[in-house]
Order: structure tokens, then C-alpha cells, then sequence
């Protein structure tokens, strides 16, 4: 049933991806413009089970949207999983006032949303995570910043790779998702990539694979290697062992969560922030923005929860095909 909603409260939740900033801006800033007020919830639902809210106006978020992370800060919330802590956490947002909320965070997130909405607050969730791993949506944000950043560094790595006649392991991150590691395998044209979507564990393939690049004169070889498999450090060093050349593993870490966002990570932020003061204001709830064939769209959480998302399977033999070493 729709309610008029007065006050809107925002909050980051997981991991942090760069755009968040452009997001809490968009709130802000459509929620002001429509009349509204808001409050800036700190550390995600740690923060908010803490009643760690502020007042934010239109000068709280100037400036911010070309800076990576999240002003808001971010945290995991483990108790939140309890009915206990999420009827708190309700009660808390009624304490302050906000009767709709925006939650900004990736699937763990839209749960608590979900949650917070079947305790009396209307809740939209806003897709934003580097791993690009909901199912509802084609894009999160942060994956084209995260992606950017690694593209980059391997190019580098590459460089360095040649000068030395080497193998090179590079970790991206992810997770358990392999989209980082498929668009950086396509875009640096690496000539193999390990998905946890597909792996497995074969490593006589690589091994086989560096032998013939080598004996066709190839002066580096880059493997690119998913979060969600890891170990590249003792894979490096049995590569090595099995093929005498050179190889060395390079964790690219959180740097992929950190720097300016791209401009498409600010506009589609800013574009999903909007949209989800718009949902509030129209009395929505329990609902996910996303954006599919072109268009942004809302779910409600329950269906975008049940959905399922795999790689695309021609993207995958795509870097088979383009890596060969003939």
C-alpha cells in the first residue's frame, strides 16, 4: 500500500564502488528538488543499527561526484541477517523520521532492503558492486571504473612481461564472478583467462599453452586470473617449475575499488539515484533499479533475488579465439 513519504534516508552497504558518490548526490539532490527531506545513513546497516545518521542538504554533496569510494562509508552488517536487528533497524528509521529509504549496495544489500520493507519502510535498492554479478541488471556500478583500472595495469604488466621474456598471473578481483576478469581477458588480449564460472583446474592447458606461444617466438604471456580462483602465487611458481620460463604472479587488489569514476559510472549512478527518489515518491517499495536492452528499469526485490546470471558464452569462446599464438 503506497504512503506519502516526507523524509528519505540513504546508505552504502558492502563493498564500496566508485559512482556511489554520484549516486548519493542524485538522491540527494532529486529528493530536495521534489520537496523531500534526507538523511545520510554512516557504515551501511552497521551504521544504521547504530543510529548513525546525519541531515544532508544540497552542500553535503558538492564536489562528490568524481570521487571513488563512498562518503557515507561502507560496512558488512552480519547481525543484520537476524529478524532482531532488522526489526531494530526498522524502528530506528521510524525513530528519525525516514520513511523511505535507498540502499546502494549488491545482493547481501537488497536482502536487508527486503527485510527493512516488510518491516513498514519503503525501501528501493540501487545495484552497486565491481563484480557486475546481479542478475536483475546489466550494469552495477563501479564494474566500468574496476574494469578501466585493470585494463591499465595489465597493459602495464604486459610492458614489463616482454622486457623479460616472462609469464605474467595477473589477479583481478570479483569474487565469485568472472566479468572483470572476462572484459580484462578480451580487452588486453591476454592469452589465457581463468573463470570461476569455467574453470577446471586444468593447468597442463596453460602450461601447454605457454610452451607452444614460446616456441612460435611469443616474448610474454598473460594469464588473467579471476578473484574466485586465486592462489596465483603458487600457480606461478608451479608454471614456472613445469616450463622453465620465468613467471610471476601481480594481485591487482583493491586498487580496482579505489580512483574517479568513470563517466559512465557517474552518469548511470547519477541516472539510478534519481529513479529510485522517483519509485519512493510514486510510493513504491520492495523494488531494485536496474538497466536491461537499454533502458532503466525496477524489479521487485523478491523476483531480482530469485534471478540468475552466467557469463556470455560467445564473450567466453571469444577469448579462446582471439588468443591464439599461431
Amino acid at each position: 500500500m503506497s504512503k506519502e513519504i516526507n523524509t528519505i534516508g540513504v546508505l552504502t552497504s558492502g563493498g564500496d564502488a566508485p559512482g556511489m558518490n554520484a549516486a548519493i548526490r542524485a538522491v540527494v539532490r532529486e529528493a530536495i528538488t521534489k520537496g523531500r527531506k534526507v538523511k545520510g545513513i554512516k557504515r551501511g546497516y552497521a551504521g544504521l543499527l547504530d543510529g548513525d545518521i546525519e541531515d544532508m542538504d544540497l552542500f553535503s554533496v558538492s564536489d562528490i561526484i568524481g570521487r571513488g569510494g563512498t562518503i557515507l562509508q561502507t560496512a558488512r552488517c552480519l547481525e543484520f541477517v537476524e529478524e532482531e536487528y532488522q526489526i531494530k533497524g526498522a524502528n530506528i528509521c521510524k525513530e528519525h523520521g525516514i520513511d523511505g529509504l535507498v540502499v546502494i549496495g549488491g545482493d547481501g544489500s537488497f536482502k536487508g532492503a527486503q527485510k527493512l520493507a516488510a518491516h513498514g519502510i519503503n525501501t528501493i535498492g540501487i545495484p552497486g558492486t565491481i563484480d557486475l554479478d546481479i542478475a536483475c541488471t546489466e550494469y552495477t556500478i563501479g564494474f566500468d571504473t574496476a574494469v578501466n583500472t585493470a585494463m591499465e595495469a595489465i597493459d602495464k604488466v604486459r610492458d614489463t612481461s616482454t622486457s623479460h621474456d616472462r609469464c605474467s598471473i595477473i589477479e583481478v578481483m570479483g569474487r565469485g564472478a568472472g566479468y572483470i576478469a572476462l572484459w580484462c581477458a578480451i580487452a588486453n588480449g591476454a592469452e589465457d583467462v581463468l573463470l570461476p564460472e569455467r574453470y577446471d583446474y586444468d593447468e597442463q592447458i596453460l602450461i601447454n599453452h605457454l610452451i607452444e606461444g614460446q616456441k612460435l617466438g611469443r616474448h610474454n604471456h598473460i594469464i588473467v586470473n579471476a578473484e574466485g580462483i586465486g592462489h596465483s602465487a603458487s600457480m606461478a611458481k608451479r608454471i614456472e617449475a613445469a616450463t622453465g620460463v620465468e613467471t610471476r604472479a601481480t594481485i591487482l587488489g583493491h586498487m580496482q575499488r579505489g580512483g574517479s569514476p568513470t563517466c559512465k559510472d557517474r552518469v548511470y549512478a547519477s541516472t539510478m539515484g534519481a529513479l529510485a527518489v522517483d519509485l519512493l515518491c510514486e510510493g513504491k517499495t520492495n523494488r531494485v533499479v536496474g538497466y536491461r536492452h537499454g533502458e532503466f528499469v525496477d524489479f521487485d526485490i523478491d523476483e531480482a533475488l530469485a534471478m540468475t546470471k552466467d557469463l556470455d558464452e560467445y564473450q567466453v569462446e571469444l577469448t579462446r579465439s582471439l588468443a591464439s599464438t599461431s
